[in-house]
């Protein structure tokens, strides 16, 4: 077991880290004219963050014992492909959802 001490002062650090990046973005550069090359490259976070996340949900997925299964993998090429395709978010997720909750169903019939 961790230590109350411990996890209170990760916490506390982790909050107090947040905090100073989102001051450093809305608080000192909030009323400033970013560059175009940066808001340029801004752009592209999200697309390189959300991969990262998803990426060990779909290949190491703690409900299998992180083993590889079908419905996974099917989801995640699912909303691959539809995000690809249609260039909408809410289409990709929920292509991802139908397939993943979807693809149980068929296999047990």
């Amino acid at each position: 077991m961790i230590e109350p001490v411990i996890v209170w002062t990760v916490t506390v650090a982790l909050g107090i880290g947040t905090f100073l990046l989102r001051l450093s973005f809305l608080g000192i550069l909030g009323r400033r004219e970013l560059p175009d090359w940066l808001l340029r490259h801004l752009r592209y976070v999200a697309v390189a963050v959300l991969p990262g996340l998803v990426a060990p949900l779909v290949v190491w997925p703690q409900a299998t014992g992180g083993a590889l299964d079908a419905p996974r993998l099917t989801a995640a090429a699912a909303a691959v492909l539809v995000g690809a395709l249609s260039r909408n978010f809410f289409g990709a997720v929920a292509a991802g959802a139908a397939a993943l909750y979807g693809l149980p169903f068929l296999l047990a019939a």
